[in-house]
């Protein structure tokens, strides 16, 4: 069953625990997103890059909803940089999408989000919005501090865009850190205290399983994690391709999608999601 974003993370705001947002990037991410899904009775919300075919995962996304319609789902846009992007988007039956303008001023961030966020709601589509900037792991060190999320700022922001859920910047990264993260939960707890929606922590991959469950435990209600899965298949074909005498294409696609599917579900009952999936 697809759903709209919204409808997943406001259940699991109110009950305490956090959803896993995999990376997914062909039919074989996708299927192994739902089967762990099942496995652990775990509600799903896949993320899907702009740069990828839009259109192609939207098919295969409805294909699997048809065939696994025990999960509760939601397929969200990942860091939709353009207008044009999350309309085609919306086009392409994604059921939520994420507005990335995290780079611009204050004001001109609320007043591109906003325009969206009109677009998106007139169509039943939730919107997911960055404020502060989560940067990239191998610059860690050099601009961790630059991006935190202002508190005070988040609440206009809120107030001022509609979106319903944020994404915020609390000492996360994305990709491999150069570095050691750290994660200011003392913003995080404010930002909690004083935000009206599910917050969402970009960047959770390698950033520590104990780091990440007391996020959650403060008050992330969505994890994004794209490294670790793709990490975590790739280990699993080398391990396989070493010990194959004669290995075959479609053996190493079902390695890389087990080992993925079985880091998703590490993170599934990491955050608490399972036993969950309806919503």
């Amino acid at each position: 069953m697809l759903v709209s974003m919204d409808k997943i993370l406001n259940k699991a705001a109110k009950e305490g625990y956090g959803v896993v947002a995999p990376n997914v990037f062909n039919a074989e991410t996708v299927e192994a997103a739902y089967k762990a899904a099942i496995e652990a009775k775990s509600p799903l919300i896949m993320d899907c890059a702009g740069i990828l075919d839009l259109e192609l995962i939207s098919e295969v996304v409805r294909f699997f909803s048809k065939r696994y319609p025990e999960v509760t789902a939601a397929l969200n846009l990942d860091h939709g940089k353009d207008y044009e992007v999350a309309v085609k988007a919306i086009r392409n039956g994604f059921t939520s999408i994420m507005v990335d303008r995290s780079t611009l001023p204050f004001e001109e961030n609320v007043k591109q989000v906003a325009e969206v966020v009109k677009m998106a709601h007139a169509v039943g589509v939730s919107v997911e919005s960055e404020l502060g900037h989560v940067g990239q792991g191998v610059t860690y060190d050099n601009d961790r501090d630059a991006g935190l999320t202002n508190v005070d700022e988040a609440v206009d922001y809120i107030n001022q865009t509609g979106v319903d859920c944020l994404a915020v910047s609390v000492g996360t990264a994305h990709g491999r850190y150069i570095g050691t993260p750290h994660i200011d939960f003392n913003r995080l707890a404010e930002l909690k205290a004083k935000c009206s929606v599910p917050l969402v922590l970009h960047g959770g991959s390698s950033s520590g399983d104990d780091n990440l469950r007391k996020a959650v435990e403060i008050g992330i209600t969505k994890v994004n994690i794209g490294t670790d899965l793709r990490t975590a298949g790739a280990i699993k074909v080398k391990e396989n391709l070493v010990k194959a005498e004669f290995p075959n294409l479609a053996e190493i696609y079902a390695d890389g999608t087990e080992g993925y599917k079985e880091m998703l579900k590490h993170y599934m009952m990491l955050f608490g999601c399972v036993n969950r999936e309806r919503t």
